[in-house]
C-alpha cells in the first residue's frame, strides 16, 4: 500500500528572550570654540578746579557838618548868619534822612556826597 506522509503538525511557536546587539558607529564632528578678547584703552582726563578768592577794598570816606546859629551881627546889614549860605536853609531834608553814605546824616543843604577820588 502506498501511505501518504501525514502532514506535519505545526507547534505552536516558541518565543525566545530577544538577543540585543548594538553596533556602535562613529563620526567626528569638528565645533569651533571662539574665544573673543576685547581690549578697551581708557584715557583718563581730570579737570582741576582752581579756587581762587579774589578782594577788593573800598574807602568811604562819611562826611558830616553842623551849622551854628550865631545870630545877628551888628552893623552888617542883610548879612546871614555864619555858615548859612544860598540854599542852607531850613528847606526839604532839613534833619531828615542823611544824604550821605551808609546813612550818615548831612544835616541841612544841598547833597553831599562821599569823594571817591582817593584823597
Amino acid at each position: 500500500m502506498y501511505c501518504r506522509p501525514r502532514p506535519s503538525q505545526v507547534m505552536p511557536a516558541v518565543v525566545h528572550p530577544t538577543k540585543c546587539c548594538v553596533t556602535h558607529s562613529f563620526q567626528n564632528i569638528v565645533v569651533p570654540h571662539i574665544h573673543p578678547t576685547h581690549h578697551t584703552h581708557v584715557n583718563h582726563i581730570n579737570y582741576e578746579n582752581q579756587h581762587s578768592y579774589p578782594q577788593t577794598q573800598s574807602n568811604v570816606n562819611q562826611v558830616t557838618q553842623s551849622n551854628v546859629n550865631m545870630g545877628p551881627r551888628p552893623g552888617v546889614a542883610g548879612a546871614c548868619s555864619p555858615g548859612m549860605g544860598p540854599g542852607m536853609g531850613m528847606g526839604p531834608g532839613y534833619g531828615g534822612p542823611g544824604t550821605g553814605v551808609a546813612g550818615a546824616s548831612t544835616g541841612m543843604g544841598p547833597k553831599q556826597g562821599p569823594s571817591f577820588s582817593g584823597r
